[in-house]
């Protein structure tokens, strides 16, 4: 497995820790409203790998977090005259729904902030008591200065930082760049800590959460979206730094950012250009949304628009239909076999394109090009059930990889019987009754 390492800016041969595990861990959302297709791209793309280990034969844990302190769930909290906890358990459950009609499966963990506080006080206290973080007024920051490597993630150095930093109006701080690990405050959810009540600072959360869930100092691979890169996952490490003296991770995996529409227009809320997912999931489908996003290369920009969603459609039509005919013919045959093997040839040319950065475009060119080798078999006069069935099984097998959630059910009796009328009304030359078959047949998809 080749996977591109943000931090070393370099595709490098995946080593794990611990020969044949993974631990993942990937940057969840803030839960203070329904999950948009931004927030949908990290769920694709993180369980798409996960599935690509597994099928490698890897062990892998997988944890993904809720934030579930912040201002903006306070503020939701406080105009909707809910606890923070009612806001954020509402919009946990959109999050999970979503992940399920995309087809993702559920991280191993789902960490919250509030159920690790006791941990980031704790950890915050070890910072201020090594000196990498110091206290004003009861606020906590983080000293960056006592990072010599800090900038190294996003490839910036602090004087280039330190230039284009906006003025800060926050007198409190040494550094202009220092950043809150704890933050006094007498408005909504507050936790008691050593230097007042108030709340953690967002960079401090998942550092604790990694830590806590895996019990090591660093794992395997830390992922996210492009715009996390920095500062959220920069000032991650240099915490961890401080602490543990790690990285966090050895390899840090970044996701592209969304664009909208045929102008390319990059997705945010100053634009109003915002995509709920579950809209769009509902008007297209959840395997249409997450084939638009596995047909682009994770690392790439994302072009969302109604175009690119009708022609994911049409994509996974072209496999539905021959494998509903193929199981079909091999149910007719008595021949469907659940644990056939898989085409090898297929099925190697798809796991080298995955193995290859997660490489999706060709690997649903590989995916396609199996699905033309089994409708030419489907055309031939006698068919050939073994190989039938392992093209059957090479293709789910991609189609479980990629997360494209499509269901071939078995065929009825009525089905099998409708087919047998079919046949026999050719042999008789009865064409009323055999196109009439054949009209049903093909409406259900089955010839």
């Amino acid at each position: 497995m080749k996977l591109y390492n943000s931090y070393t800016q370099q595709v490098e041969d995946f080593v794990p820790m611990e020969a044949g595990k993974v631990n993942m861990y990937v940057c969840g959302p803030t839960v203070y409203n329904d999950p948009h297709i931004g927030n949908a791209r990290p769920i694709v793309v993180f369980d798409t790998l996960y599935k690509t280990f597994e099928a490698l034969g890897y062990d892998v844990t997988y944890a993904s977090n809720y934030t579930d302190v912040d201002d903006k769930i306070i503020k939701k909290a406080i105009e909707e005259n809910k606890t923070e906890k009612e806001i954020t358990d509402r919009y946990i459950e959109s999050y999970k729904q979503v992940r399920k009609d995309l087809g993702a499966r559920n991280p191993d963990y789902t960490p919250r902030v509030t159920e690790t506080m006791d941990k980031i006080i704790h950890f915050i206290d070890e910072l201020v008591q090594n000196g990498s973080a110091y206290v004003v007024d009861q606020d906590v920051y983080f000293r960056v200065n006592s990072d010599s490597h800090y900038g190294e993630l996003s490839h910036q150095k602090v004087d280039d930082l330190l230039v284009g930093a906006r003025i800060d109006e926050n007198d409190k701080k040494e550094n202009p760049l220092d950043f809150t690990l704890w933050k006094k405050t007498d408005q909504g959810i507050q936790w008691d800590s050593p230097w007042g009540k108030g709340r953690p600072g967002w960079h401090t959360e998942c550092v604790v959460m990694i830590q806590d869930v895996f019990k090591k100092p660093a794992i395997d691979i830390h992922g996210g979206g492009l715009d996390l890169k920095f500062p959220h996952h920069e000032n991650e490490m240099a915490q961890a730094r401080q602490t543990c003296n790690s990285t966090l991770a050895n390899t840090w995996i970044h996701n592209g950012m969304i664009n909208v529409g045929k102008d390319k227009v990059k997705m945010s809320k100053s634009l109003g250009n915002v995509m709920q997912a579950k809209d769009l999931i509902e008007e297209f489908g959840g395997p249409a949304c997450r084939w638009m996003m596995i047909s682009t290369h994770y690392r790439a920009p994302l072009t969302i628009s109604e175009t690119v969603l009708e022609n994911a459609q049409k994509e996974i039509s072209k496999i539905q239909k021959p494998m509903s005919q193929a199981k079909f013919q091999l149910c007719l045959a008595d021949k469907f076999d659940l644990n056939a093997p898989k085409d090898e040839a297929s099925w190697k040319t798809f796991i080298e394109a995955m193995e290859d950065d997660l490489n999706t475009p060709n690997a649903i060119s590989a995916l396609q090009s199996t699905v033309k080798e089994m409708n030419q078999l489907l055309r031939k006069r006698e068919l050939d059930y073994d190989k039938l069935n392992q093209l059957f099984a090479s293709i789910s097998g991609m189609l479980y990889v990629l997360g494209i959630d499509l269901e071939f059910p078995q065929p009825s009796e009525e089905d099998k019987q409708l087919y047998c009328n079919w046949k026999q009304a050719v042999c008789n030359k009865d064409y009323a009754t055999a196109d009439e078959c054949r009209a049903k047949l093909m409406e259900l998809g089955l010839i």
